[in-house]
């Protein structure tokens, strides 16, 4: 069956409310057993809150949008109460998040075979929530915002072909649930909005991510295993494949919350574009990340603001260090990178506990260009977030590594501008780490 919103009193008009009459035909829908409910071609529909339910298809035509009210607590659909309206610290300095925001657009908890489809547009309207504004960063009013998209405990989950844009926060958000298939996604975020990343698996399980193309702020995939999401176990067999990548931050991005373990986790055939760290493991909490492979990867690179994004141009970063003082830090291991290209001003960063808590990070067909894009050599490494200070001084290196172990590279291509040779020396830069073979074949410029 098809339920068309119109039939149910929407609008479209882009200034009325529709939201009452789109849920009227998803609650129809559901109550028959299932069906498709469509947002119509050539429509405006403005919505607060929308619930999805089991069996249905919420389905956006081509030429149809969807697009967030302007009225923020139009998505306070819990009756919950902003407890700190303005944010007092930047969120580059702390975002901790437990996982779970106190408002939404699109919400689903505890259903089966949901699904968001069709060629049409879903916009977050992002200004609405706008705080600070400076030239490298937008910071919002308040956080955690409005997420675009939060399903929780779904079992059966797709979201295909929509183009999503303006989201205020993460933009889709599926915590606990399993069977997921995300195809085909445009999502078109502002780079200077913090905190409006991409995709963000969380506790999920059996997971595919594929044919995606992505510009967002701060991440575009990140995998998430976040305090609210812990009674619903690991973040594991996840798929990522042939996705177009765009960040200001970390283009694909473990953590920081991680509470829990990943694993069993494939990433191949991505393009990361025009971002500022392009693969970035960052283990701050008790769990684990293990079992996890790149590849078919090329990464292009660029130094962003380094006091507003986290990282300085690194195209890989592997990071495992405490976030308080009293956390039992976990480990990182068995991870491999096989034919990955960088363009990038900056090496790659491994960076461990003192207890030596990340091992056997192998590289394979590992091609790296140095190239002075912007001008702006760093001689830190960014550890944000952690208990230590955090950046800590380092020349620039094209392999950094610390508190590691089992490390190989053995040999790896590299390219460098005869202006950067002099700066990156050594090329090479390990200090309290064991069975480390990490060698070049070839170094231009010098």
């Amino acid at each position: 069956m098809i339920y068309y919103v119109l039939d149910f009193g929407a609008i479209g008009d882009g200034s009325h409310s529709d939201t009452a009459a789109i849920q009227a035909a998803i609650d129809a829908c559901h109550k028959a057993g299932g069906g498709r409910v469509v947002l119509s071609k050539d429509h405006i529909f403005r919505s607060g809150t929308i619930f999805l339910k089991s069996n249905v298809d919420f389905h956006i035509e081509e030429g149809a949008t969807l697009l967030a009210s302007d009225v923020i607590k139009d998505f306070d659909a819990f009756s919950s109460t902003l407890t700190s309206p303005e944010i007092s610290v930047p969120t580059y300095e702390n975002c901790e998040y437990q996982g779970c925001p106190s408002m939404f657009f699109i919400y689903a908890k505890d259903e089966t075979n949901v699904t968001v489809s069709g060629k049409g547009i879903i916009d977050g309207n992002e200004e609405i929530f706008y705080g600070k504004i400076t030239s490298w960063h937008i910071d919002g009013s308040f956080y955690p915002r409005v997420p675009l998209m939060f399903f929780e405990h779904i079992d059966g989950l797709t979201v295909q072909d929509v183009t999503l844009r303006r989201s205020a926060f993460w933009t889709v958000h599926p915590i606990g649930c399993s069977n997921v298939n995300i195809n085909n996604l445009f999502i078109d975020n502002n780079l200077k909005l913090a905190n409006c990343d991409g995709i963000d698996p969380d506790h999920c399980k059996n997971v595919r991510i594929t044919n995606c193309r992505i510009k967002s702020a701060d991440d575009c995939i990140v995998f998430k295993n976040t305090h609210y999401g812990k009674a619903y176990g690991p973040c594991e067999n996840i798929l990522v494949d042939n996705c177009n990548l765009t960040s200001t931050s970390a283009a694909i991005k473990f953590g920081t919350e991680s509470e829990d373990d990943f694993r069993n986790i494939t990433i191949c055939n991505c393009c990361i574009t025009d971002s500022n760290r392009g693969i970035s493991l960052q283990l701050r909490d008790n769990g684990n990340i293990e079992n996890v492979s790149f590849e078919n990867i090329s990464i292009d690179c660029r130094m962003f603001s380094q006091e507003h994004w986290w990282g300085d141009g690194e195209p890989i970063a592997v990071t495992a260090v405490k976030r308080k003082s009293d956390t039992a830090i976990g480990f990182i291991r068995n991870v491999t990178f096989n034919n990955v290209s960088c363009v990038c001003e900056n090496g790659i960063m491994i960076y461990g506990d003192p207890s030596v808590n990340i091992n056997r990070i192998s590289f394979k067909n590992l091609h790296m260009k140095l190239r002075n894009k912007t001008g702006d050599i760093r001689t830190t490494r960014d550890l944000r977030p952690c208990d230590e200070s955090p950046t800590v001084p380092a020349s620039p290196s094209c392999f950094y590594v610390r508190h590691a172990g089992d490390i190989n590279a053995d040999p790896f291509c590299l390219e460098i501008d005869s202006d950067l040779a002099e700066q990156f020396t050594p090329f090479i830069d390990t200090d309290g780490c064991h069975s480390t073979n990490i060698n070049t074949v070839l170094k231009c410029g010098e």
